[in-house]
């Protein structure tokens, strides 16, 4: 947390959070109660002008997040071996529902998996693949993330640790604004601590709120 970093935003998700921060990334149909436009919110590149934008940063990491990343996988492995080819270090955010390619998974260094719980809104079958999470798993590359919004959803993260064997765990309150973030993160950290997880925040909404671009 607090790193520097290039971050690398990719369009189109394969789950709809009730709590999505992120609409604008695949809601093109106005479910969240607004309308994005895909022609105003994302754009096309190939991978020499994203390689020109992430060496302009003058970082030594990239975050690659969305969205869902992994269903662009295919296209991202000959941007992710450039990247790593340079020696930096790769991260890629997933909510666990699609196995990752080899070529993908040998050139990042850290998978950010946040598995979706029932406060999502999402059925269980579409965000739960337990070949993806054993996957994930297998790579030796994963730290879990689990969104949080009550204490009542420790009880589905235990469960999902147990059955998977996932290590390590961070748990994180969900939330836009600071007060919730904070009030949520105070009523978390004993039951989180107790259980030998990490207690992680949300950097950004304490920094500056639930905007864009930060």
């Amino acid at each position: 947390m607090g790193r520097r970093c290039s971050f690398l935003r990719l369009s189109g998700c394969n789950l709809r959070c009730a709590w999505c921060d992120t609409p604008y990334t695949w809601d093109w149909t106005g479910r969240t109660g607004h309308i994005y436009t895909p022609a105003e919110e994302s754009q096309t590149l190939d991978v020499n002008a994203v390689l020109s934008w992430i060496t302009a940063q003058n970082t030594d990491m990239l975050v690659v997040t969305g969205g869902e990343p992994l269903l662009q996988q295919r296209a991202l492995a000959s941007l992710l071996r450039e990247c790593a080819g340079r020696g930096l270090r790769i991260e890629v955010e997933t909510a666990g529902t699609i196995v990752p390619v080899e070529a993908i998974a040998q050139d990042v260094s850290q998978f950010n998996v946040s598995p979706k719980l029932a406060n999502s809104g999402n059925p269980l079958a579409k965000r739960f693949r337990p070949a993806a999470v054993d996957s994930l798993q297998g790579t030796g590359k994963a730290i879990w993330k689990f969104v949080v919004t009550q204490l009542s959803d420790l009880q589905e993260v235990d469960d999902l640790v147990a059955q998977h064997h996932l290590f390590p765990v961070y748990v994180m309150p969900e939330g836009t604004d600071a007060h919730t973030v904070l009030a949520r993160s105070r009523e978390l950290s004993d039951p989180v601590l107790a259980r030998g997880w990490n207690l992680t925040s949300r950097l950004h909404i304490l920094l500056y709120g639930n905007r864009r671009g930060v």
